[in-house]
């Protein structure tokens, strides 16, 4: 009997502990007409008039960010409206990252972004992340918040290995005119402080051994998309093997898919390369990626395509056609 009312006690405990570290209603209220003035605000970092247009609104967005992330609990709100902004959570939810894109009309791109923490008492710790990517001499760099490699995210894959927590970060740069990127890299935490980067992408069973890489970055042309995230089924990073069209591969804007792909194997903490994934032909939708279409004109700034999106998609179009 003792023990099932110590049971009941925890349990409500925990009910209105959970309860507790929502935003009251107050802070919901400020929290939703802060999103209203973010929601317009990031519709115009996206689609505003001219350079200057969006450069204002880019410049009214961050503080009003800060400003709305100041209420209590605001972790809990998830901001669904802000459609041009990316928010990813890893599995565990001790953060989650905002990232955003300004374009230039010379078709240049500048990132923008901050990591907020998941704090017990709900007060904001918040980490604002300055793009250094055009400034990099050498981008296969370990880097802190003041440091990175601006992107917009669209995947967390966490991984756990000796009592350390691993977020592999997926992300993608509309980079220039000429060509785009993709890159994934990991996130840590060293006394508490985001670094980006270091030896997790190792080479040791190629046949020809190459160096760790601290980030992982493929460029290719500007027209062509291919696919570089964490495949469920397979247990591993996913991505296409890359060939220039001009037999140039040191210019990265002639690189297309071949429609084969390579990957990454989570081994003893490190992201192990597999230099070919899949050694005969899949059917479509048996667990390997396909290209992704891609429209510039309709390019999505927050979520590229993932390879279960397209194979959604193109089953929904099967079903319409029937």
């Amino acid at each position: 009997m003792v023990k099932k009312l110590v049971i009941s006690i925890l349990l409500i405990s925990a009910g209105l502990s959970a309860t507790a570290q929502q935003p009251d209603a107050a802070s919901r209220a400020s929290l939703l007409k802060y999103q209203d003035t973010l929601q317009q605000l990031s519709k115009d970092i996206f689609a505003g008039r001219g350079d200057e247009g969006r450069q204002q609104a880019c410049d009214a967005f961050i503080p009003a960010l800060v400003r709305a992330l100041k209420n209590k609990y605001s972790f809990k709100f998830r901001f669904d409206s802000l459609k041009t902004v990316s928010i990813q959570y890893p599995k565990d939810s001790t953060f989650r990252i905002f990232t955003w894109a300004l374009e230039h009309e010379n078709g240049f791109y500048r990132h923008f972004g901050a990591i907020q923490m998941n704090t017990p008492d709900g007060s904001l710790k918040l980490f604002p992340l300055f793009d250094a990517s055009d400034y990099m001499a050498n981008t296969d760099t370990i880097a802190d918040n003041k440091y990175w490699y601006g992107c917009l995210y669209y995947n967390i894959e966490q991984r756990h290995y000796f009592n350390q927590e691993f977020y592999t970060l997926f992300g993608w740069d509309a980079n220039n005119p000429r060509s785009q990127k993709k890159i994934v890299e990991m996130l840590t935490f060293k006394n508490g402080q985001p670094v980006f980067g270091g030896p997790y992408f190792t080479f040791t069973a190629d046949s020809v051994k190459k160096p760790s890489r601290n980030r992982f970055i493929l460029e290719y042309k500007k027209e062509s998309s291919i696919s570089l995230n964490y495949n469920k089924d397979a247990d591993m990073i996913i991505f296409d093997h890359l060939v220039s069209e001009s037999n140039e591969p040191e210019k990265k804007f002639t690189l297309v898919s071949d429609m084969d792909y390579e990957g990454f194997k989570w081994t003893a903490g490190k992201w192990l390369h597999v230099e070919k994934v899949f050694n005969d032909a899949i059917p479509l939708g048996k667990g390997a990626p396909v290209p992704q279409p891609l429209d510039v004109k309709k390019k999505s700034m927050t979520n590229p395509k993932s390879v279960d999106d397209y194979l959604n998609e193109q089953g929904a179009k099967g079903t319409k056609k029937q």
